[in-house]
């Protein structure tokens, strides 16, 4: 399952439960539509606290998807997660597509002001490592 949607900050992304290379395939195709016209800079919050994680295709289809944002101008992006496993998993993602360094993961698990803490960063740039 996953939903986009455009946010005053850019979008807000939502992925959940178990996807497969062909459902991960129609959110970048989804994702490239809701870019189309897209001017400026942007952020973009994902939420992907009920994800399981993603077998090795869906993987590499991510990968594509994260590079069409930051191509067409993301300029910063916050990952709500609450599972470690998946954690370490788009942390190499990001790596691969060039994101790493725009990028920042708030542990929902351990704050109740996830969402607030991920908006402070994509609006901002309130860094919540530091």
């Amino acid at each position: 399952m996953y939903k986009i949607e455009r946010k005053p900050y850019g979008f807000r992304l939502v992925f959940g439960d178990v996807i497969d290379v062909a459902e991960m395939t129609r959110w970048v195709e989804d994702s490239k539509k809701a870019l189309v016209g897209i001017t400026g800079r942007f952020g973009v919050l994902v939420d992907m606290r009920m994800l399981k994680p993603l077998k090795a295709d869906a993987q590499a289809v991510m990968v594509e998807g994260q590079k069409a944002f930051k191509g067409q101008g993301m300029e910063r992006s916050a990952v709500a997660l609450s599972n470690a496993v998946i954690a370490l998993q788009f942390k190499r993602l990001a790596q691969e597509s060039g994101i790493y360094q725009w990028e920042r993961y708030v542990d929902a698990s351990a704050s109740a002001d996830w969402e607030k803490i991920a908006e402070a960063w994509i609006q901002s740039g309130k860094d919540p490592d530091k």
